[in-house]
């Protein structure tokens, strides 16, 4: 009862945070102004941003077949990608949901051990992560001036960073990771003799099997070629969407396009349903930086952000439906 009414509170929490960063940004936000942009919004590149998501969802799912063929698993295209989908539209209900969607489907349908697959789909959140980090150290070198500019005219921005105690911060990271280690080291030594130890421990075998099928990926070169496609999709649905608009966000370069995209994804990766407030936060604070009116940064964002979550429900539910049906037989 306790574990249900604490998920409940994290759920309705996260849930709040986004929807409180939604109405901050857009509480003094026209209506009437919102319905004017948009009535000025070239749909023909939306849907160009739109076909580049499919085709980065589509990359996601062969690169993950990649990583599990060496592992002797030989898992259909439509089982990966009805799976990635589901894993989607499941983060849009509940943060982090969809972590736990991918693998239980692909148990189901595969036969390939949870564990397993929950490796190799953590070990994609951290090809994920350093390719993000990569283009944000990227950003911040080509764009530092934009940025220096900007704190030079918000100087209370640069005042909190000044407050910030670096030095408390890593000793607190530290002191944390040390309790971490002695509570493991406590664990193993209390608990290695039980079932529940060994179940545990067989898990985690086969979580680290996942992990390090990189290791024993055959087509390297592939596996490389869809971790950046990936990427350059999911710029390419932001950039592409600059044009979509009749206003100074049209006329934005690729950098600009590059800056906006990295503060986005950090907005994605927030724990709130779909990115919902923080994205928008992210990529309205980030467009205001490189010089568009808050109110123009405001419409795209809102615009944006309504269709990829669009095309996440629709290729989500079909995903759902599709997955027995094609499974049908097994």
């Amino acid at each position: 009862m306790k574990t249900k009414l604490l998920k409940l509170f994290k759920y309705l929490l996260f849930l709040g945070i986004g929807v409180f960063l939604f109405w901050y940004v857009y509480k003094n936000q026209s209506f009437s102004e919102v319905l004017a942009q948009i009535n000025d919004i070239d749909p023909f590149w939306l849907w160009i941003a739109l076909l580049f998501g499919i085709l980065s969802h589509v990359s996601r799912a062969i690169r993950w077949q990649l990583l599990v063929r060496p592992l002797g698993y030989n898992p259909s295209f439509w089982n990966s990608f009805f799976s990635v989908m589901s894993t989607y539209i499941a983060n849009l209900a509940i943060p982090r949901l969809g972590e736990v969607t991918r693998p239980t489907l692909i148990k189901k349908y595969e036969k390939i051990s949870f564990s397993i697959t929950l490796g190799t789909i953590i070990l994609e959140r951290i090809i994920d992560i350093l390719i993000l980090l990569v283009l944000t150290i990227f950003v911040m070198f080509t764009e530092y001036d934009v940025l220096l500019r900007f704190i030079d005219n918000n100087p209370e921005i640069s005042n909190k960073f000044k407050n910030i105690n670096l030095t408390k911060l890593i000793i607190t990271a530290v002191v944390v990771g040390v309790i971490i280690i002695i509570g493991i080291v406590i664990f193993i030594r209390k608990f290695k003799h039980t079932k529940a130890y060994k179940k545990l421990s067989e898990k985690l075998i086969g979580f680290s099997h996942g992990l390090k099928s990189i290791n024993k990926v055959d087509k390297k070169f592939q596996f490389i070629f869809h971790s950046i496609f990936i990427w350059v999709m999911y710029f390419l649905m932001i950039y592409v969407s600059f044009y979509a608009f009749a206003n100074e966000i049209n006329q934005l370069g690729i950098m600009a396009g590059l800056a906006v995209f990295v503060a986005g994804s950090y907005g994605m990766v927030a724990p709130v349903q779909g990115g919902i407030g923080s994205w928008h936060f992210m990529i309205i604070a980030t467009l205001v930086i490189f010089g568009i009116n808050d109110n123009d940064a405001k419409v795209f964002a809102l615009v944006v952000h309504s269709i990829q979550t669009l095309l996440i429900i629709f290729v989500g539910a079909i995903s759902l439906i599709l997955l027995p049906l094609v499974n049908r037989n097994k």
